[in-house]
């Protein structure tokens, strides 16, 4: 199964790369904060906090991103560097092979719809859903932090009733990450909720991650709905941030840099909320 899961990596990036390439013609360089979000989001990402959070509000905080750009962005942008935490994560921790197959197609269909639906939105309406995102995505790293969520089991995967629920469950998480809700932190709870190992989650997660990224992230592409140098920074400074929070899972005391983030994600929030409501009065 994992000698199957990476060729069918690495066939999701070569073609992503060739759809990319072809769309793109000209390339514009991102400038050094676009790669330093880029190499601090998908270190955080790496270590299982997320990253979504992270660049949403990074592009609203130094407005890098129009607000309808953010949700494509964000999928185009993570995409490389998803399919290299996925190759990592999949090469060390064991889980079962149905299990992390089936969750990872259902991830897929569910962002294969969802971004059809959000690459067509207008901007007040992405900036009221990414809010609400936003503020999802903080309720969830609040929970984590106080511990509300369930300490997991010793499962590496599911049968029956819990595997068509945690498909199910993957298939709506798919959907709702085109619109900018990180998938980690509920694939965590329903997983946890069934007794599923919380080092087993994972390589679930990353490949989910991995698969669904590049089926978005082509349709935010066709639709031009997303910023090319933002996207690039990302890819570009996330690389060397995946392969050096890689070495460190583990050892890295995170508890401090969840609240900085959950802070961010509410102001960001915030101020989504405040640019909806002067477009609507507009």
């Amino acid at each position: 199964m994992k000698g199957f899961l990476f060729a069918a990596l690495g066939i999701f990036a070569a073609g992503f790369l060739l759809l990319w390439a072809r769309a793109a013609r000209k390339i514009a360089w991102p400038t050094p904060l676009e790669c330093a979000v880029g190499l601090g989001s998908q270190f955080l990402d790496t270590l299982g906090i997320g990253s979504f959070a992270t660049m949403s509000s990074s592009f609203k905080i130094w407005s890098m991103v129009r607000d309808e750009d953010i949700p494509g962005t964000m999928n185009v942008g993570t995409v490389l560097t998803g399919i290299l935490e996925a190759f990592i994560y999949i090469a060390v921790v064991d889980v079962d092979g149905t299990t992390l197959a089936l969750m990872v197609a259902a991830s897929v269909l569910g962002a294969w719809l969802g971004a059809g639906v959000v690459s067509r939105w207008p901007r007040r309406k992405i900036q009221i859903g990414m809010a609400a995102a936003l503020l999802i995505t903080a309720a969830f790293g609040l929970a984590a932090q106080l511990h509300l969520f369930p300490a997991g089991g010793g499962r590496l995967g599911f049968a029956g009733a819990r595997l068509a629920v945690a498909v199910a469950a993957n298939a709506l998480l798919g959907a709702l990450m085109t619109l900018g809700i990180g998938l980690f932190a509920p694939c965590m709870m329903v997983t946890y909720l069934m007794g599923m190992s919380p080092r087993a989650v994972f390589p679930i997660m990353m490949s989910s991650a991995a698969f669904l990224c590049p089926v978005a992230g082509m349709r935010f592409i066709r639709t031009g709905r997303y910023n090319l140098r933002a996207a690039l920074g990302i890819t570009i400074g996330g690389i060397p941030g995946v392969l050096v929070a890689a070495f460190l899972v583990g050892s890295l005391p995170l508890t401090a840099v969840r609240w900085l983030v959950i802070g961010a994600v509410l102001y960001t929030a915030v101020m989504m909320l405040r640019s909806a409501a002067r477009e609507h009065r507009v």
